[in-house]
């Protein structure tokens, strides 16, 4: 596990930078957090990171977003937080995005736990301060 604290939100591209690394290998990443505590800011800057030119917002209402990334790489943006079962997820399509070898950013992963793919990444955000917080990667 990687543990990474930042005290203000300029540091952010460190964390990306870290999650990109592992992308290539383990594309599904799981993010975990509170309300307001920068899961979607952090899908921002990875997508930035990956080229994407789009204006990242967060997928509330239509639970996937798409972004296109440098060479054509696309980058899924999940927000499960509306869905209140799991086979929700399955009238989305869920397996065609988790299994495709694309990038998957899924913001409140607890609400469809059972269907992550087991090598999904981790991304714990802890908010520390109104302007730090702690993430654990693993």
């Amino acid at each position: 596990m990687k543990t990474i604290r930042i005290s203000s939100q300029d540091e952010l591209p460190q964390v990306a930078e870290a999650i990109v690394g592992l992308l290539e290998e383990r594309p599904v990443v799981a993010l975990r957090g509170e309300m307001g505590a920068g899961k979607t800011t952090l899908v921002r800057e990875i997508a930035a990171q990956l080229g994407a030119a789009d204006t990242v917002t967060s997928p509330t209402f239509a639970i996937v977003n798409q972004y296109e990334g440098a060479a054509g790489r696309r980058i899924h943006h999940f927000d499960f937080y509306r869905i209140d079962d799991p086979r929700e997820a399955f009238d989305l399509g869920y397996e065609e995005y988790f299994y495709s070898g694309d990038v998957c950013l899924a913001e409140w992963p607890e609400k469809v736990e059972q269907l992550l793919p087991p090598n999904a990444v981790e991304v714990r955000i802890r908010v520390d301060s109104p302007t730090a917080r702690t993430f654990e990667i693993e």
